[in-house]
């Protein structure tokens, strides 16, 4: 039999992070548990049954992919990302004709047998990501040469930037902005990132003036720049949210006593900092952005001490995208953007967003595992290490 000990014998990579990653979980199943009471009366379920059959065994899930992702040696994941960008593109088109329409927008395809509905931008974040990472590597040698390099990496940004905001316009600024700072580290020259903004810049005035989701783009804009000139409708996601902030105080209601939980349309996954907040108060809100800030922190350290370039963008690529990710939702939930559909990293509740996040941070600890077994072959041959 597999003990405990064992496992943990195995486990490798940044304690750190492995710390944050438990607290974050821990702090997602109080939460959920606590938000979901006006979703499991209106299913008609208890607050139990939601817990254990809808997040808590992704929550267990999760763990688990990060354990066996963290294993398998990051340098497969090059090979695998360009698997992922095939199974991509084509399933980003099929989401926008196909795809099951929920607020205005498909997002999600239904999983065959087992009926479960799949957000396809969780899993384009992390293929462009990983292939992003692959292609810089790769093209080291012939960065400048724009046939070589450039148009094929600018090529698949563009496209699933592209292929994504027309259905989750923030995801597509967010993966675009990781993206841009991924070639920024990967040496692409200024004057081709120029080019690169331009083209998405442009993109992005098509998709928020002519895409679908229009409307809903400009009345989210209005209602975050002129809230006193909206219909109390328009801003009702956001007043409540307010009021979760203001109420929280200082040390919070306590667990389990948030009333906004009753009004907030999506208190467990959008809107799950303010709930935060409302029970735990400024506290609470401030050790989960202190853990987020000490994770971009270890990744960085990873990057820096990482021996090879292919580890150290993966590593920078991914920790950007969680991180980034975790301060746009909470910047909605306190008023500072417009509203958005945004999870907190870890802590909202979703299935397949909490699989490909625990994915990610699986592929961090991959790379962090080979920077300590790389730190200590130089201490065996007499070499001095690295100092992070």
């Amino acid at each position: 039999m597999i003990s405990i000990k064992g496992i943990l014998d195995k486990t490798k990579g940044d304690r750190w992070i492995w710390l944050i990653i438990i607290l974050l979980s821990l702090i997602s199943i109080l939460t959920v548990y606590s938000a979901t009471g006006t979703y499991a009366y209106k299913t008609g379920k208890t607050v139990e049954k939601i817990l254990l059959t809808k997040h808590l065994i992704f929550v267990v899930m999760g763990i688990g992919m990060i354990y066996v992702a963290h294993l398998l040696d990051y340098k497969y994941y090059a090979g695998i990302s360009k698997i992922l960008m095939i199974i991509t593109i084509p399933l980003l088109f099929y989401t926008l004709i196909f795809g099951t329409n929920l607020n205005d927008a498909s997002r999600w395809v239904k999983i065959p047998l087992i009926g479960l509905t799949f957000q396809t931008s969780d899993l384009a974040k992390l293929a462009l990501i990983t292939f992003l990472a692959r292609m810089l590597t790769r093209k080291q040698e012939n960065i400048k040469d724009v046939k070589k390099a450039f148009i094929p990496i600018m090529a698949s940004v563009c496209a699933v930037f592209v292929l994504i905001a027309l259905a989750n316009l923030s995801t597509a600024l967010m993966l675009f902005g990781v993206s841009i700072l991924l070639l920024i580290i990967g040496r692409i020259s200024i004057k081709q990132i120029s080019i690169v903004c331009a083209g998405g810049f442009v993109l992005l005035l098509l998709v928020a003036f002519l895409g679908p989701r229009r409307d809903t783009y400009k009345s989210r804009i209005n209602a975050f720049l002129h809230p006193e000139l909206q219909h109390s409708d328009k801003t009702y996601q956001a007043d409540q949210s307010k009021i979760a902030l203001a109420t929280g105080g200082v040390f919070g209601k306590g667990p389990g006593n948030s009333t906004q939980r009753n009004f907030l349309p999506h208190p467990y996954s959008d809107f799950i900092f303010a709930i935060i907040v409302e029970e735990y108060g400024m506290l609470g809100a401030a050790i989960v952005i202190v853990l987020y800030l000490v994770l971009l922190y270890r990744c960085v350290r990873i990057v820096t001490q990482s021996p090879k370039a292919f580890g150290a963008l993966l590593a920078a690529g991914l920790s950007f995208s969680l991180t980034i990710q975790a301060f746009a939702n909470m910047a909605v939930a306190v008023g500072l953007g417009p509203v958005t559909g945004v999870p907190l990293p870890l802590v909202s509740m979703g299935g397949t967003s909490m699989i490909f996040t625990s994915i990610a941070f699986g592929i961090i600890l991959s790379v962090s595992r080979d920077v300590e077994e790389q730190g200590s072959k130089k201490v065996v041959v007499g070499e001095i290490p690295a100092m992070g």
